[in-house]
C-alpha cells in the first residue's frame, strides 16, 4: 500500500506484491456518479452508516432512569451501563464474520435483511421487562450493526474509486460524528417521556430498508472497464440497479478462480494501527465530561457545548482530509501527531477554555485519521475480499472503541489522574506518529501508486 507503513519483513527494497498494485483499477459496479439516483444512493449509505452511532449514544441520556427502574435487580449498577456498550462489543467481535458473509452472500440482500432486523431488536426493550432480556436484545442490535456497517462501507468501496472513494469515506466519518450529537439530543428529548421512549427511534430502519432495496445497485466483480467508464452516464444506472443477485454471485464465482491470496499481513498492520487509532479517536467523546468535571465545570449545558465544539472539529478534520488530495499514507503521521498535540494541551490544561482548545486540536487530527485509516484499508482489497477486509477493519475500530475507557481507567490508576492518563496516551500517539514518519522515510518517500485524484 502506498504511503503506508512497511510491515515486518518488508523494507525499502521490497517490491509491492501484485495484490497491492492497481487494486483501485479493478472496475466497480456501473453506477452513476451524479443526479438524483446518485444522491439517494449516497444518502442511504450514509444513513445506514449512522445506525451503529444511533445504537451507541441514543440511550445514554436515559441510563439514570433505567437505573432507577431496575434498581431492585442484583448488579443493576453494572448491568445498566452494559446496555449502552454491549452493541459495540458485539460489533467488534462479529464484524469479521459479517465480512465473510458479505463476500459470500452478497452485499445488498444482507444489508436489507440486517436493516429490517435492526428495527426488530432495537425496539425490543419497549416490550421487555427483564434487564437480562434488554441486554440480550442490545447485543443482537450489535450483530445487525456489524452487518450494516460492513455492508455500507463495502458498497462505498464497490461503487467508487479514487478521489470519489476518498470523498465518500470521509463523508461517512463526518456523518457519523455529526449524527452522534443529533442522536444524543433526540435521546434526551424522547427520554423525558420515560426510559423506554427513545427505543421507538430504532424503527427508522423500517423506512430505510425498502429504499435500499429499490435504490442500491448490486455490484458485480465481472464488470468491464468500459462499464466503469460508463459510470458517468445516466444510461448505466438502470442496468446496474436491475442486476440480479444470481448474476452478481456468478460474477463473483468466476472471479474466485483468479483470486489472489487474502492480504493478511497488510491488513494486520493497518488493523493494529486502527485499533490504536480508535482509542485515540474516542478519548475526547468518552472522557471530555470527566475532564471538565475535574476542572470544576459541572453545568450540563456547558459540557454539552464543549462536546459539540469538539464534534464539529472532527467533521472539520474529515473535510480537511478530502481537500488534501493526497493518498492516506502521508496523512497518517500528521493526523496522529495532531491528536498527540491535542492530548498534550488537554493534560496540561488548568482551565476549561484551554481544555477545549486541546480537544479541538485533537479532534481535527482524529477527523483526518479515521478516513485515512479506512481509505488505506480499502485500497488493499480486491472486490472478492472487500467484505472480509472491511469486517476486520470494523472489528479493529470498534474493539478500540470498547477498550478506550478501560485503557484510560488503567492509566488513571497508574499515574493518579485522568489528565495524566490522557498525557500518557498523547506520548504514545506522538511515538506512533514519529514511527510512521520514519517508516515512510525509510521506505523512500516515493509513492509507487497514483494519488486518489488520478484514479477517477
Amino acid at each position: 500500500m502506498p504511503g503506508s507503513v512497511p510491515l515486518p519483513g518488508s523494507g525499502p527494497s521490497s517490491s509491492p506484491s501484485p495484490s497491492s498494485i492497481a487494486i483501485d483499477d479493478i472496475p466497480r459496479s456501473s453506477v452513476t456518479v451524479s443526479g438524483p439516483a446518485h444522491v439517494l444512493r449516497v444518502t442511504l449509505l450514509m444513513a445506514g452508516s449512522c445506525l451503529p452511532i444511533l445504537g451507541a449514544v441514543l440511550i445514554a441520556p436515559v441510563l439514570p432512569k433505567m437505573q432507577d427502574h431496575f434498581a431492585s435487580v442484583p448488579g443493576a449498577k453494572a448491568l445498566v451501563p452494559l446496555a449502552l456498550t454491549v452493541p459495540a462489543l458485539s460489533l467488534a467481535l462479529l464484524a469479521p464474520f459479517a465480512g465473510v458473509l458479505v463476500d459470500r452472500v452478497g452485499r445488498k440482500r444482507l444489508l436489507i435483511a440486517a436493516t429490517l432486523l435492526y428495527a426488530v431488536f432495537g425496539t425490543a426493550p419497549l416490550w421487555l421487562d427483564s434487564l437480562g432480556a434488554v441486554i440480550a436484545g442490545r447485543a443482537l442490535v450489535g450483530v445487525t450493526e456489524a452487518v450494516i456497517m460492513t455492508c455500507c462501507t463495502t458498497l462505498i468501496g464497490d461503487y467508487y474509486s479514487g478521489a470519489r472513494r476518498v470523498k465518500y469515506l470521509a463523508l461517512q466519518t463526518m456523518c457519523a460524528s455529526a449524527s452522534a450529537t443529533v442522536f444524543f439530543v433526540l435521546g434526551g428529548a424522547a427520554g423525558s417521556a420515560g426510559w423506554r421512549a427513545p427505543f421507538w427511534i430504532y424503527a427508522v430502519s423500517l423506512v430505510l430498508a425498502p429504499l435500499m432495496a429499490v435504490s442500491l445497485a448490486n455490484p458485480a466483480a465481472g464488470a468491464t472497464a468500459a462499464g466503469n467508464s460508463a459510470a458517468a452516464t445516466p444510461n448505466a444506472e438502470s442496468s446496474a440497479v436491475e442486476s440480479s443477485v444470481a448474476e452478481s454471485s456468478a460474477a463473483e464465482s468466476s472471479a474466485a478462480g483468479m483470486r489472489r491470496p487474502f492480504p493478511w499481513r497488510q491488513m494486520g498492520g493497518i488493523c493494529a494501527l486502527t485499533f490504536f487509532g480508535a482509542v485515540v479517536f474516542y478519548t475526547v467523546p468518552v472522557e471530555m465530561s470527566y475532564l471538565l468535571d475535574d476542572l470544576g465545570v459541572t453545568n450540563s449545558g456547558v459540557i454539552g457545548l464543549a462536546s459539540a465544539v469538539a464534534s464539529a472539529a472532527t467533521v472539520g478534520g474529515a473535510v480537511t482530509f478530502t481537500r488534501l488530495k493526497r493518498s492516506p499514507g502521508p496523512v497518517l503521521p500528521v493526523a496522529l501527531g495532531l491528536g498527540a498535540l491535542g492530548f498534550g494541551l488537554m493534560s496540561l490544561a488548568g482551565n476549561a477554555p484551554l481544555l477545549v482548545v486541546g480537544a479541538v486540536v485533537n479532534c481535527v487530527g482524529t477527523g483526518m485519521l479515521l478516513p485515512a485509516l479506512l481509505t488505506s484499508a480499502m485500497s488493499r482489497l480486491a472486490f472478492e475480499d472487500r467484505g472480509r477486509g472491511t469486517g476486520l477493519w470494523m472489528a479493529a475500530f470498534f474493539g478500540g472503541e470498547f477498550v478506550c475507557p478501560l485503557v484510560l481507567l488503567a492509566g488513571e490508576s497508574a499515574v493518579g489522574s485522568l489528565a495524566g492518563a490522557v498525557g500518557v496516551l498523547g506520548l504514545a500517539a506522538a511515538a506512533g506518529a514519529a514511527w510512521l514518519w520514519a517508516a515512510r522515510r525509510r521506505a523512500g518517500a516515493v509513492d509507487p501508486r497514483p494519488l486518489p485524484e488520478q484514479l477517477v
